[in-house]
């Protein structure tokens, strides 16, 4: 999992909580949520009693809307918010997601894409048995993108941290900025080296970035230190 490192280089004060979803590693035979709605109500579930404030959210591309959704859904809930939303490689969620259809597409051209992407390793696409076993959890993740609908709701009192990649060219940055719509509090925006999958080879910048942000916060809160939850 990529968050599984990211304790260690975050400091002290910060405990990581990586959110292992089905269809993926110890659970990769259980079927991938592919909606956004019961998969932000499994997070309620999981997740509720153990959110103890301060604590942030993490999300890149579809994680991206899934912490945003899953903070949502606790407003309505009146549950424990968090002290700051970090969202990476996805645009406010008012645009349609650019790889709307790819979920439909046939498995060759559907590989082909994935290339495009540079975030799947060409051992697991070269393979029939791996193809078998990852990519029904890829289609999955792309459709719970495609099937998104947003719902206009009063912006967040939560502070928002966006992140993209300059080589991501299906996610312009004026497309990233919009997110400051859906908070009243405090917005920034950082754009790092690299394309879509930026989190891994601009990531000593980004977690420097990250570290920064949870000082203040911590700070703001008062508290020696504070939990770092992610979704992916």
């Amino acid at each position: 999992m990529e968050y599984r490192s990211w304790a260690d280089d975050l400091g002290e004060g910060v405990e990581v909580r990586a959110v292992r979803l089905p269809g993926r590693e110890s659970r990769l035979m259980e079927p991938a949520f592919d909606r956004v709605e019961p998969l932000v109500e499994a997070l309620i579930e999981a997740l509720s009693a153990r959110l103890q404030a301060p604590y942030a959210l993490f999300g890149h591309s579809m994680g991206a809307l899934v912490a945003f959704e899953l903070t949502r859904e606790l407003r309505r809930r009146s549950g424990p918010a968090p002290a700051h939303l970090f969202l990476s490689g996805r645009s406010a969620p008012r645009y349609p997601d650019p790889a709307r259809a790819v979920h439909l597409l046939p498995e060759s051209e559907f590989i082909e894409y994935l290339r495009t992407l540079n975030g799947t390793p060409e051992a697991v696409l070269a393979n029939a048995e791996m193809r078998e076993l990852f990519l029904p959890t890829l289609r999955a993740d792309f459709a719970v993108c495609a099937r998104y609908r947003y719902r206009v709701e009063p912006p967040l009192e939560v502070p928002i941290t966006v992140f993209g990649g300059s080589g991501d060219f299906e996610r312009a940055p004026e497309l990233l900025e919009d997110w400051k719509r859906e908070t009243s509090a405090s917005f920034g925006m950082h754009m790092l080296p690299g394309d879509h999958f930026f989190v891994r080879t601009a990531k000593p910048l980004l977690l420097s970035l990250l570290r920064r942000e949870l000082e203040r916060m911590a700070a703001r809160a008062g508290a020696p230190g504070t939990g770092f939850g992610t979704a992916r």
